[in-house]
């Protein structure tokens, strides 16, 4: 794939951690006390933010992430494979010191995993090392999360966004277990929530609220859109017109990892191309069906095989 010009804009920038995805296939995922073997391991590069934005420019969209790197071998495949995928290199941190994060990841035969973050550098990012001239026209920013310190920067960087901007925003566990105040700053700037059913009951704190009565709260706080990622069961989205409950599509799953962050891609790609929710959500759905064929970005559709499905 061509790399591209990196004084160019981005239509879609990503801010996340930048991991290299080291996957372990396991017999079965070891509890407290117990053991297992590992069959094989692979190494790649990943991310929550950097997933979503990957599987966005194989949809054709133009992006860049704003991600921290070491001069290490780790750093060096993330940076090679963002620009093997056509993914701007305009946002990207270099850092002389300390090493690249990495996420251990266990998956077993039936793709179920458990994942442990070594954050590396990924916390690190200060505000003064992001140019506001790269992020100034982007149509979308799309948020993930930090372990530790560059969530603060995240926050910072609210009040440089242009208000035409919308902000995508998928707070995973790490952000859901800092609670609603702690991420109530980012949350009332979102535009686009995408959150998974535990992390949404979790952040309400509620287990017996239905999803559209959980979804009409974040509406009230002025959130456009709500999608709740429900796994194999699908996914429930809703905005202050409508709302849709899609099945998730059968697929021979290999691995889960980053099932979420492939969603995201074809949500937003839709959202670009100003599609109703629910083929948002279809498209979406069809995205991390495929993608979770193969171990990392492997299987991930390009625009051509989304066009030959969704006419």
């Amino acid at each position: 794939m061509e790399i591209l010009d990196n004084d160019l804009n981005a239509e879609i920038i990503g801010f996340g951690a930048l991991n290299v995805d080291k996957l372990y296939s396991v017999e079965n995922i070891a509890g407290k006390d117990e053991e297992s073997f590992i069959k094989s391991k692979t190494d790649t590069p990943g991310g929550s933010a950097a997933n979503t934005i990957i599987g966005l420019s194989r949809l054709g969209c133009s992006t860049s992430i704003i991600g921290k790197i070491a001069e290490d071998d780790d750093g060096d495949l993330i940076e090679y494979n963002l620009a093997i995928n056509g993914v701007y290199s305009n946002n990207l941190i270099y850092s002389e010191t300390g090493s690249t994060g990495k996420c251990l990841g266990f998956v077993d035969a039936d793709g179920e995993r458990c994942l442990y973050i070594d954050p590396g550098v990924n916390d690190e990012i200060k505000i003064d090392e992001i140019n506001p001239l790269n992020i100034m026209r982007c149509k979308i920013m799309h948020y993930t999360s930090f372990v530790g310190d560059s969530f603060k920067t995240q926050i910072e960087l609210l009040e440089k966004l242009s208000k035409d901007t919308v902000l995508s925003f998928d707070p995973g566990m790490l952000y859901v277990q800092k609670g609603f105040n702690e991420i109530k700053p980012i949350l009332e700037r979102t535009d686009i929530l995408l959150i998974n059913e535990p992390e949404l009951r979790l952040l309400c704190n509620n287990n017996e609220a239905s999803l559209k009565e959980l979804a009409i709260g974040f509406l009230d706080l002025g959130i456009e859109t709500v999608v709740v990622k429900q796994g194999s069961k699908g996914v429930f989205a809703m905005n202050n017109s409508t709302d849709c409950f899609v099945e998730a599509y059968e697929c021979d799953v290999v691995d889960t990892t980053g099932a979420g962050d492939s969603f995201n891609s074809g949500f937003l790609y839709s959202y670009l191309n100003d599609f109703d929710l629910e083929k948002s959500c279809k498209i979406g759905n069809w995205v991390a069906s495929k993608s979770i064929e193969g171990f990392g970005m492997d299987k991930f559709p390009s625009l051509k095989d989304l066009r030959s499905s969704f006419k």
